[in-house]
């Protein structure tokens, strides 16, 4: 939508249509072949133990022989778009909510 050789600066143009300069300008950083490499064993290790949190995840991974830290599989993790699945905690006003209390 920005046209860079209209005679309307970039700023402005920016600036009509709502979102910062910085934006324009922003290109995106290709991912490397070692991120890719891990995302992939990432996905395989989830695919076969999806109970698996970031924590497990990087532990075999250092087994496996990669260099990888937690961080590093957590970022990789919301970047693919795996969570792990596991029960989540219920507290008591959720059951609460649930069930009709008579008196």
């Amino acid at each position: 939508m920005i046209n860079r050789t209209s005679h309307i600066s970039i700023s402005r143009q920016a600036e009509l249509l709502g979102f910062s300069r910085g934006m324009v300008y922003y290109e995106a950083k290709p991912i490397s072949k070692a991120s890719l490499a891990l995302m992939h064993a990432i996905d395989r290790l989830h695919m076969a133990h999806p109970f698996m949190g970031a924590r497990m995840l990087g532990n075999q991974l250092q087994r496996d022989g990669f260099s990888v830290g937690r961080q590093h599989v957590r970022t990789l993790m919301q970047r693919v778009g795996i969570h792990a699945i596991y029960r989540k905690p219920r507290n008591a006003s959720e059951r609460l909510a649930t069930h009709t209390i008579y008196p």
